[in-house]
């Protein structure tokens, strides 16, 4: 590529909340650049996992080139980044977005501003992002252009005047965003003579190539056999393969500045292409490296443990690959009393969770539990230490703890007004405090300060059913504040099943806790002796049930004759089921578990 064709390049990313047609209209620009033919296009193109197609989310951010010829003569190329919109997945939204210089903003014309639609718009403006609005399903009988242009200045601050009206599904209008693209968005900047500066976007494991590095070229030109330095680890690599996404892997020979494609390099683990890092030549390399990304910080922790304890280490094996591919998955050994030994790991969020999790069950074949999704608290100790805590089991004696904190967000609610006042229950029910609010057109913005605790547990859930799917939710975590918590147990036939154990709220333990007595009464099944299953705080029993014995009749094969005959068989009974509660192991079934981390409030 030569210099004078820089000016023809743009990179770009599409961002917006979910649903509102980010993947269709990735798909649309690409049928219309005729980069793929009519044959190999299929729906959602660059959402390669099964799991993707399934949901209709985007998880992982995909790339792809496309050639445009512009109405002024020149051809364009265009580089697309397809991003995630959904709140868990917003690392992968930052690191796309550092590649870019401009962004289509998509917005529902029918649904209009969504809460994630301002988040991911705020990522993008502070990239510095050039943005053009475009308003999606406009053929929609409920559609309402206008009212969504002025929601679009009112609520963001971006002229929408100019904004593009499309139809992604039909197909109308994608040629005007093509267009907007050349016309409105910026070329990027390179020196081409310099030394060689790229950022790693990203990187994944692939069977045949080893590790496949996604790059944007600063400066500098990468060049087949070059030897390239990771400046981040300091490891160095000879360039294998040089190539673009379109969407298939296409070769060539170089990549200029402001280009975006991969390389291979025999790299073997993925941990070593830390994304964010700055790529140079070995032997010329770059004077200073590229600010790079914010580690990547988990939230919620929960623990998951193989079905069949022989699984461990496939499980093992599955982790380590499914990191390779996911920057953002951190993971520990633990063991557990309960379910064996398994591994505790750390997500963005709860669909993060839920996403890892079916993708261990699916393409790893492997059957998992998982325990009560926890976030990390700080402990302040009374010898003045702070210690981190990831798994409520683990909570050093209360004697030795001066303060407990707990993380907590800035939530941001939008939704219709008639359920205003359910959402606002909802979240003064979670300790929420509030914020603000106000009207965004006909829906109020409400914002909320709320404790993380109580939103991984089922708040979206909640949210979604008392809004009847309406309202929209986004957050961001903001600080560590002292709360008044406690560590509920659960004790089955007096034995503490650690994975049942949470950290509560203590005014709220007790319903917590009654709650998840009465379902596992439910959901164990009657032995032959009685079982109490009981919380606690401490050595304080707060919420107590009990799981009836199931009785043979002993005296069946007793008629006629003296009545202490019966009561003798009975007393017999009695005394040996006492002592088969004393040595009886309780079976708590796998179902019963996943059930009782479900629970509702």
């Amino acid at each position: 590529m030569t210099a004078e064709t820089i000016d023809n390049i743009r990179n770009f990313s599409i961002v917006a909340h979910i649903d509102h047609g980010k993947s269709t209209l990735a798909d649309r620009l690409i049928q219309f650049t005729g980069t793929l033919t009519e044959r190999e296009m299929q729906e959602q193109v660059l959402d390669s996992m099964d799991i993707e197609r399934e949901r209709g989310i985007t998880i992982k951010a995909q790339t792809v080139r496309l050639e445009y010829p512009a109405k002024d003569g020149k051809t364009y190329i265009l580089n697309l980044m397809d991003t995630p919109g959904h709140v868990d997945f917003a690392y992968e939204v930052s690191r796309s977005l550092q590649a870019c210089e401009g962004s289509l903003l998509v917005v529902d014309a029918s649904q209009g501003v969504e809460a994630q639609t301002l988040a991911n718009v705020y990522q993008a403006l502070d990239a510095d992002h050039e943005i053009v609005p475009v308003l999606n399903k406009v053929d929609l009988p409920a559609a309402e252009p206008e009212r969504v242009k002025e929601q679009i200045e009112e609520v963001i601050g971006l002229d929408a005047s100019q904004a593009v009206e499309i139809s992604a599904k039909t197909g109308l209008n994608i040629e005007a965003v093509l267009e907007a693209i050349v016309t409105r968005l910026p070329p990027p900047k390179g020196d081409r003579k310099g030394p060689l500066k790229a950022m790693l976007v990203d990187s994944w494991y692939d069977a045949y190539l080893g590790v496949v590095v996604l790059v944007r070229i600063i400066d500098g030109v990468m060049k087949k056999g070059q030897n390239i330095r990771l400046m981040g680890t300091d490891a160095v690599h000879g360039v294998d393969k040089i190539g673009v996404f379109r969407p298939k892997m296409v070769d060539v020979a170089e990549l200029g500045p402001g280009e975006v494609g991969f390389f291979t390099g025999s790299i073997k683990e993925v941990a070593d292409t830390r994304v964010g890092d700055t790529i140079t030549e070995d032997k010329r390399p770059c004077a200073a490296m590229l600010p790079g990304f914010k580690p990547v910080q988990p939230v919620v922790f929960c623990g998951l443990f193989p079905v069949d304890a022989g699984d461990f280490d496939d499980l093992r094996a599955a982790m380590g690959r499914l990191r390779l591919n996911d920057a953002s998955f951190s993971y520990e050994m633990e063991s557990s009393a309960a379910l064996g030994f398994g591994f505790r790991c750390g997500f963005l969020g709860l669909l993060h969770l839920e996403i890892v999790q079916e993708r261990l069950e699916r393409e790893f074949n492997l059957d998992l539990i998982s325990t009560a999704p926890s976030v990390v608290y700080k402990l302040r100790l009374r010898d003045g230490s702070e210690v981190e805590l990831h798994n409520p089991a683990d909570m050093p004696d209360v004697m030795k703890i001066e303060a407990i904190t707990e993380p907590w967000i800035r939530a941001t609610i939008l939704t219709p007004d008639e359920y205003l006042g359910a959402v606002l229950k909802l979240c003064q029910d979670r300790r929420g405090v509030q914020i603000d609010l106000n009207y965004v057109g006909k829906r109020a913005m409400v914002v909320y300060d709320l404790p993380l605790n109580e939103v991984v547990f089922d708040f979206y859930d909640r949210l979604k059913s008392i809004s009847k799917g309406y309202a929209s939710f986004d957050y961001a975590i903001t600080d560590y504040r002292e709360g008044d918590l406690v560590k509920m147990s659960i004790l089955v036939n007096a034995e503490p099943v650690d994975a049942l154990s949470m950290l509560v709220h203590r005014n709220r333990a007790e319903n917590r806790g009654r709650a998840m007595c009465e379902k596992l009464k439910e959901l164990i099944p009657p032995h032959m002796f009685q079982i109490p299953v009981q919380a606690a705080i401490g050595g304080k029993i707060i919420a107590r049930e009990t799981i009836r014995a199931l009785r043979k009749d002993v005296t069946a094969k007793c008629y006629g004759g003296d009545a202490t005959r019966k009561r003798k068989l009975l007393e017999k009974q009695k005394a040996g089921k006492k002592r088969m509660r004393q040595f009886g192991k309780v079976e708590i079934p796998q179902e019963a578990f996943i059930a009782a981390l479900k629970m509702e409030d």
